[in-house]
């Protein structure tokens, strides 16, 4: 088994062909085929249908691996290349899409300054494609919404933020300036999906009060869940980054007694160790998130500190 046999694999896997990869890895079509063919044989498989293109089930196996061993050789030339407090080399991070709205611009642009040999690459997602493509060692770190089922991952709280009940100005509900989880069983709203880590602070604050809250539709996108809402499709329980304070609409922002707040946070795995460049990334990443945070609206940097209860003036737009 070769290096460019694999990255012949990932590169077809990326690209959908033979020539389209070899295009990319900037050689002939019987060179892609002919490592795939000595991979094939070595495994004593077949990793790609050639009437599709498509990787085959085993294929898939073998891509998830290829991509981890292609990262540590790249991370190796980089980590040996970093020296003092110069960092260099790539560095693949995933983020929920309401925190790289505020966080991204502050954060690209002290890496520019401070590591400007680092190469980043931001891939936006939900949490839970975020963590799987973690998982899978396509992305090197992830800034999702905790917590999170895996154990094994290495996770540093970030900061936490309101959730609050969006609604169209014509709703039902968008004459209250704050409501209870009691009045909003009553009605319809739009929720995270089963099982994430939204829906399970939502779930468990509206069990605290012996309701069950009324799903009009689960939606696994906190930008689309608002977005409907500004179409006027319904009402939606977001957190606060969602609807920066800035948006003008035909919309409310109502606060909900007793919500307790998200935290977001970065995760990574443990092993194999991080590159010096993912490193570099997390350390600015915390130090911009320390002086950016406190600037947004509902967002806070005490992470321990329960929301104040009862009714807190309406955030109306």
């Amino acid at each position: 088994m070769e290096i460019k046999q694999l990255q012949s694999l990932v590169a077809i896997a990326d690209h959908g062909s033979f020539s389209a990869a070899a295009k990319y890895l900037d050689t002939v079509q019987s060179n892609v085929s002919a490592h795939i063919g000595r991979l094939e044989a070595a495994l004593g498989t077949t990793l790609i249908d050639r009437s599709t293109g498509a990787l085959t089930d085993e294929g898939d196996l073998v891509l998830t691996r290829a991509r981890r061993i292609l990262h540590e050789v790249e991370d190796i030339d980089a980590d040996i290349h970093s020296l003092g407090d110069t960092a260099t080399g790539d560095c693949r991070v995933g983020t929920i899409g309401t925190t790289a709205r505020w966080l991204m611009p502050p954060l690209l642009s002290s890496l520019s300054r401070h590591h400007p040999g680092v190469r980043t690459t931001i891939v936006e997602g939900a949490t839970s494609s975020l963590l799987l493509r973690l998982a899978n060692g396509e992305i090197d770190a992830a800034i999702v919404h905790l917590p999170i089922a895996d154990t094994t991952l290495d996770v540093r709280e970030l900061f936490a933020e309101e959730l609050f009940l969006v609604a169209p100005t014509q709703h039902v509900l968008a004459t209250h300036t704050s409501i209870t989880l009691e009045e909003l069983a009553e009605h319809p709203i739009m929720l995270a999906p089963r099982g994430t880590a939204q829906r399970r602070i939502v779930d468990r604050a509206a069990a605290n009060h012996g309701v069950v809250l009324q799903s009009l539709a689960e939606i696994d996108g906190v930008r689309l869940m608002a977005s409907l809402v500004f179409e006027g499709f319904g009402a939606a329980i977001v957190p606060a980054s969602a609807v920066p304070g800035w948006l003008k609409g035909n919309f409310v922002r109502i606060p909900i007694e007793e919500m307790p707040r998200r935290v977001v946070g970065w995760v990574q795995r443990p092993r194999p160790r991080p590159n010096r460049a993912t490193l570099a990334v997390r350390e600015r990443a915390i130090e911009t998130v320390q002086r950016h945070a406190p600037r947004q609206p509902g967002i806070t940097l005490e992470i321990g500190v329960k929301p104040a209860k009862g009714p807190r003036p309406s955030l109306s737009v």
